[in-house]
């Protein structure tokens, strides 16, 4: 028997049975299926959190003040007790490996133009915020360089914010009241969309100092120092931890990279995508032990046939083959009916869900269906060794 013949031979016993042939093979396809579509969605979903994280840039360092952990536990209270000041900030702006350097507040405030009133999210700011974050202005300017202990009381729109005080107006020139205070609009803000829930454009952009003033603070809430791709990374954290140390005397801030941050965050997004594949890879068990129970059934139910193949010159290896074969194909049918449903499918929920961010790694696909071709070589396995073993006159006797 040529192995073309054993290909036939093996097709033929699936056709034969094709109800329990199609049913086998479908809990493969839905294993496959679920490991490709929830893969897609974590994929995706990790694309899309890290694509919201990056689109301010990677090359930022955050500063905060506090002290987070010292000597491995946490110091309390006596972190809080030198504040950032919008002096810290310039003096960092003397660090060799700053580019940009942003003194940021925030907080929530009532305002109101030309009779109309809203409560949005109020930016405290330095002159350079547009350039550090990849923002952009779409009418008027940005916040001028003022003296940042002194700046005069103007005011950028977010673009939502524009929209729904003064529609498709030009809003330059007009007074905006924040809080008790009076601003001039000199800019608004291209739109920069949601990131995590947080809505940018439903915003309003004014000088730091302005900002502590409105909200009654007396230090700032981070500084961000924008420094050059090519610059090390450890030495721009250690230029920006002596010239604090210097100022504050000890190190009572938190050094944050954003590089950091993605990097650990990239690595629970990983796990999260792998823990979903693994809840796909349970339907994909459960369609293997199917398979192992079909092809025991098979040999249980062919023992005359495989003792005529015996009888007929056949080989203990030869006819192990077949069942190897015949499990093998079936597995690979399933694997690769299971890839085409689940890449319509996740092609189909990026259609209809088209804010669902659905990416179909491609690796995971292959990987499937390299696991459901050697879930049926594992399935066949041990039943063709048992047919191999069969007396062929004792087979021949069952008939």
């Amino acid at each position: 028997m040529s192995t073309l013949d054993a290909l036939q031979f093996a097709l033929r016993a699936l056709t034969a049975h094709w109800l329990r042939t199609l049913l086998s093979a479908s809990g493969i396809a839905i294993g496959i299926a679920a490991v490709i579509l929830l893969t897609s969605i974590g994929e995706g979903i990790q694309r899309f959190v890290l694509a919201e994280f990056t689109q301010f840039g990677t090359n930022i360092l955050t500063v905060t003040p506090g002290k987070s952990m010292a000597h491995g536990r946490s110091v309390g209270a006596i972190s809080s007790a030198r504040i950032l000041t919008i002096e810290d900030s310039l003096a960092l702006k003397h660090s060799r490996y700053a580019q940009y350097v942003n003194a940021s507040v925030m907080g929530n405030a009532e305002i109101r133009s030309e009779g109309r009133g809203r409560r949005v999210t109020i930016y405290g700011q330095s002159p350079d915020f547009d350039k550090a974050f990849n923002m952009s202005v779409a009418i008027g300017q940005s916040l001028p360089a003022d003296d940042p202990r002194n700046p005069r009381a103007f005011a950028v729109l977010g673009a939502k914010t524009h929209n729904e005080l003064f529609g498709n107006a030009n809003p330059l020139g007009a007074i905006l009241q924040v809080g008790g205070s009076r601003f001039r609009i000199i800019g608004v803000m291209a739109p920069k969309g949601q990131i995590l829930g947080f809505d940018l454009d439903d915003t309003v952009f004014i000088p730091t100092t302005r900002a502590l003033e409105i909200f009654n603070r007396e230090g700032l809430m981070e500084v961000h120092i924008v420094y050059p791709p090519e610059a090390p990374l450890q030495a721009v954290t250690e230029d920006v931890r002596r010239i604090l140390i210097e100022r504050h005397g000890r190190e009572d801030f938190t050094l944050t990279p954003q590089q950091q941050m993605l990097s650990t965050l990239s690595t629970v997004l990983t796990v999260l995508t792998f823990a979903v594949a693994a809840l796909g890879g349970i339907s994909l068990l459960v369609g293997a032990v199917g398979m192992v129970t079909l092809m025991h059934i098979s040999v249980a139910e062919r023992v005359a046939e495989i003792g005529l193949l015996n009888a007929l010159g056949a080989t203990r290896a030869r006819i192990r083959l077949l069942f190897l074969m015949e499990s093998t194909i079936l597995s690979a049918l399933g694997g690769l009916a299971g890839l085409a449903i689940g890449t319509a499918l996740a092609k189909l929920l990026q259609i209809v869900v088209s804010e669902l961010p659905v990416n179909i790694p491609w690796d995971f696909v292959l990987g499937a269906l390299a696991v459901s071709i050697l879930i049926g070589l594992a399935a066949g396995v041990v039943p063709a060794m048992h047919a191999a073993k069969l007396n062929p006159i004792d087979a021949l006797r069952t008939e």
